[in-house]
């Protein structure tokens, strides 16, 4: 449903879908803070993959914010709740923005994408400045990992965080200020063009989370089409409040979609070789991660 319009139209073209699992502490600002971002009407839909029996918190703070709420009876993975949010847009949408729960929005916000894209229709998806909530600027539009960035990145960035592949692969420095095109932007908030989600399918549902944001950039780029970076778009990103207190089992998901990403990018028989050598790296990072950040 759309919320109060602050122009003459009265037909909302760009929704926001988010996903809720658990997210009752955050949703509320993340939803206030949406009627600034935009000047027009906006259609916002809440899906909830975390439905508890008698909590209505998160329903009622949908419908307190004229939003459409949307409870789902499994937990599928965050790309299958996107997707069920997708289905039931209005025709009318043209613009879908994909955000975490966790997130405000600062004032115009999604009107400066919308100014940032213009005309131009080689644009598919478009990102901001994401901030935390201390003020750092988080590197949110990345380059698509190649062998070289992907290897160095994953051996080093442990122990020497600021080592050149993962400064590469993150387009950490001056590239975090400039407007610029990207190889997949960050799924904590994104605007992508509907009728490009249309072609592409949605999100790829084979990642349980972590990776659809990327395997999407990926995709897009393969379509000839452009992932942009806006910063002069803002909005503040708090972190995972929901996946904090499992450590060890998200730790476990982002690098099985690391891996699943990788198995896709470097498809093929000849590749066999590089898929297992990529895939025995992941494995051996993900145990040593979860031994430094053990579950609490």
């Amino acid at each position: 449903m759309a919320v109060a319009a602050k122009s003459q139209s009265t037909t909302a073209h760009v929704a926001v879908v988010t996903v809720s699992y658990g997210s009752g502490r955050v949703l509320g600002d993340f939803l206030g803070s949406l009627g600034s971002a935009l000047t027009g009407p906006l259609h916002i839909v809440v899906a909830d993959n975390k439905v508890l029996e008698g909590d209505t918190t998160v329903s009622g703070l949908a419908h307190a914010a004229h939003a459409e709420y949307l409870p789902l009876a499994d937990n599928l993975g965050y790309g299958h709740a996107i997707n069920q949010a997708l289905k039931t847009l209005p025709a009318e949408i043209d613009w879908v923005v994909v955000s975490n729960p966790d997130i405000v929005a600062r004032a115009g916000a999604i009107d400066t994408l919308l100014k940032s894209v213009g005309d131009d229709a080689k644009i598919a998806a478009i990102g901001p400045g994401i901030l935390t909530s201390a003020g750092e600027v988080y590197p949110s539009a990345r380059v698509i990992p190649s062998l070289r960035t992907g290897i160095g990145h994953g051996l080093f960035a442990l122990v020497w965080p600021n080592n050149p592949w993962s400064r590469s692969y993150r387009q950490q420095g001056a590239a975090s200020v400039s407007r610029r095109d990207a190889g997949w932007l960050s799924g904590a908030f994104l605007m992508v063009r509907r009728s490009v989600l249309d072609e592409l399918g949605g999100f790829d549902e084979g990642y349980f989370m972590y990776f659809e944001d990327v395997d999407l950039g990926f995709r897009i780029g393969k379509l000839g089409l452009r992932n942009v970076y806006e910063p002069l778009a803002t909005v503040v990103h708090s972190g995972a409040h929901s996946t904090q207190d499992d450590n060890a089992r998200m730790i476990r998901a982002h690098h099985a979609s690391a891996e699943r990403f990788l198995s896709k990018k470097y498809s093929g028989p000849l590749l066999l070789p590089v898929r297992l050598l990529l895939a025995a790296g992941l494995r051996l990072r993900a145990a040593v991660s979860e031994r430094r950040h053990p579950t609490s």
